[in-house]
């Protein structure tokens, strides 16, 4: 058998293998802060995260098929490894940075919903603003 075939073989069972581990950890890891970021709304949050890993598939699955072709002919067994090292390496960092860019998004909206609900009216309903030291229906001057 050609060991360039047996290269494929190997880099599309460990990429496969790596993509849907590493979906099916940030699937059940990421429900939790998704139901947060979503303020609680657990059947949004359960839609965004299969909607998440759906696209995380097939940004992954699409750049091991693009990245499968390899331009060097492979001879022997240490050539494999050489090979596999760097398309797998590449891979990993793709999958790594693909994550992180995931987190910062959700965090970000997570940030921007915190702060939404934390904002109070700047003065009392009643339109006073009393200061601390005078105490409550107290002139400032008494």
């Amino acid at each position: 058998m050609d060991m360039t075939v047996v290269a494929y073989v190997v880099y599309l069972a460990v990429s496969v293998g790596l993509t849907a581990w590493v979906a099916r950890t940030l699937s059940s890891n990421g429900r939790v802060f998704l139901a947060d970021v979503l303020h609680g709304n657990e059947p949004l949050a359960d839609a965004v995260n299969r909607l998440l890993v759906v696209g995380f598939y097939l940004v992954n699955l699409g750049f091991v098929a693009l990245y499968l072709k390899s331009a060097d002919t492979i001879e022997d067994a240490r050539e494999i490894f050489e090979a596999l090292s760097v398309k797998l390496g590449v891979v990993l960092l793709v999958l790594g940075v693909m994550h992180l860019g995931n987190v910062y998004v959700l965090n970000r909206i997570r940030r921007r919903g915190l702060l939404e609900r934390e904002q109070f009216p700047p003065v009392d309903p009643d339109g006073r603003t009393d200061p601390a030291w005078a105490g409550p229906g107290k002139p400032a001057g008494a």
